[in-house]
């Protein structure tokens, strides 16, 4: 099944190591069929706080996700983001095809029903 990274980034400024992570890190996760979904763009919040910005990316699984974080060529390049960046990443599945919230809804209303 799908999955995705989530990363929350509060960057403490530009630089040529930030510069240089951007440029190698489609690299990394080509292997992994890696690929980025919202990268770079400003955020526009419209409930609660959220300093900095998102990146999300999208692999083919969990697993591709944890061998290309995992991976040395990632974690070679990793520091120059470190370095410069507070960061909050999760891995997260995504929800199968013909995902509807509706059945969800009516399994947590079983749920409470029989509790």
């Amino acid at each position: 099944m799908t999955a995705y990274a989530i990363a929350h980034l509060r960057p403490n400024g530009m630089n040529e190591e930030i510069i240089d992570y951007i440029d190698r890190i489609q690299d990394t996760m080509d292997p992994y069929g890696g690929r980025f979904l919202v990268h770079m763009a400003e955020v526009e919040v419209i409930e609660g706080d959220w300093p900095g910005t998102v990146v999300m990316l999208e692999f083919p699984d969990l697993d591709a996700i944890r061998t290309w974080y995992a991976s040395p060529a990632y974690q070679e390049i990793l520091p120059l983001r470190t370095r410069h960046m507070d960061a909050d990443i999760i891995i997260v599945d995504g929800v199968p095809a013909g995902y509807d919230p509706r059945e969800s809804a009516a399994a947590l209303r079983r749920s409470l029903a029989e509790a």
